[in-house]
């Protein structure tokens, strides 16, 4: 069935401290077209830029699929358009930048992965943050099958997170990994049956929040920049929301409430 041009390709609810972010074009197996791009970039920036929202859950609409990547019929017809090549990034594209290339999001993303992630869909779990996986998961990246590269990252984040043998074997291949495969190899952080995935993911939000949401800022800008670093040179980089962390009203409630044996209250600032 078609999807009414006037119905969005992606849903955003806010619900209470979280972000839910759904790809919502199930009929095609949640592929991104151009305007689903960019209904992603303003949910990203709104998401980055509300204070009240502290973790987003990623999804796709459905039981078949996360996301199948790009929309091939559309890549496919703008060739034939004459539209130009394209390679690696998406800068001057719609949505850009991507979730692929906001290395300075600062937030926490959960993705939550039904059915196929294939291409562009692999390559929104591998720039998430934690990947919770339904037992059905599939993942790839096929694009050397079809003549193209993983060029939302794919090539990199692989064989940064990968062994590079695995993970060459995968890109040049476009091998698929099942849900269980991909957790033996650190890619999913669990996996767990159908029926049981929104309760997983509820979990890892609820240990996501209970956490200060300047310190999860701080740790996961620190682990993004530093990974690269040789250890001193980690020590001694600058981070900013460490910076904002350390003298946050929130830094001095986490031990105070620990002495005074109660839950924190984080604030945030």
């Amino acid at each position: 069935m078609a999807q009414d041009d006037d119905e969005p390709r992606v849903r955003y609810e806010k619900r209470g401290r979280v972000a839910y972010v759904t790809l919502n074009r199930p009929h095609v197996l949640n592929a991104m077209d151009l305007r689903t791009h960019e209904e992603l970039g303003r949910i990203w920036d709104d998401f980055e830029a509300d204070d009240e929202l502290w973790v987003a859950v990623l999804t796709g609409a459905g039981d078949r699929a996360f996301s199948t990547g790009q929309d091939l019929k559309e890549r496919a017809d703008r060739d034939r358009a004459g539209s130009g090549p394209t390679t690696f990034g998406s800068r001057g594209q719609p949505g850009w930048p991507r979730l692929t290339e906001r290395f300075e999001l600062s937030k926490p993303v959960v993705a939550r992965v039904r059915g196929y992630a294939l291409g562009g869909g692999f390559e929104l779990a591998l720039a998430c943050d934690i990947v919770v996986a339904a037992e059905d998961a599939v993942f790839a990246l096929p694009e050397a099958r079809l003549g193209l590269v993983a060029g939302a990252g794919g090539v990199f984040r692989l064989a940064r997170q990968l062994p590079l043998k695995t993970a060459m074997g995968y890109l040049l291949t476009g091998r698929r990994l099942d849900a269980r495969r991909a957790w033996q190899l650190g890619l999913v952080n669990e996996v767990v049956p159908a029926d049981e995935l929104d309760d997983c993911v509820a979990g890892w939000v609820a240990d996501l929040l209970r956490s200060a949401p300047l310190a999860v800022r701080a740790i996961k800008q620190a682990a993004m920049r530093s990974v690269d670093l040789p250890l001193e040179q980690a020590f001694t980089a600058d981070y900013e929301w460490e910076k904002q962390r350390s003298v946050s009203q929130d830094a001095v409630e986490g031990p105070r409430a620990f002495v005074e044996k109660r839950d924190p209250v984080w604030q945030g600032r």
